[in-house]
């Protein structure tokens, strides 16, 4: 297995830049600060188990499709 095995891949600013939300609007959802949603899409912080389900129920998809321990494909692979 490539990579280091903690690293932990998102989608989020795949996630935000689709439906038009921005970092504030997201961290407000969520209760967090607005730079944490930098963090974490910058993989700079791991998310608890609790904000990962937050932040999919947030986009209304699985956990799995936001957050993955290997590296998602690009779009069209």
């Amino acid at each position: 297995m490539a990579g280091d095995t903690d690293t932990v891949y998102n989608r989020i600013a795949m996630l935000r830049a689709e439906r038009g939300i921005s970092r504030r609007e997201l961290a407000d959802a969520l209760g967090v600060h607005y730079q944490t949603v930098g963090y974490l899409e910058r993989g700079e912080y791991h998310p608890s188990l609790h904000l990962a389900f937050r932040i999919a129920a947030y986009f209304d998809v699985a956990v799995e499709v936001v957050f993955s321990t290997s590296p998602f494909k690009r779009l069209g692979e």
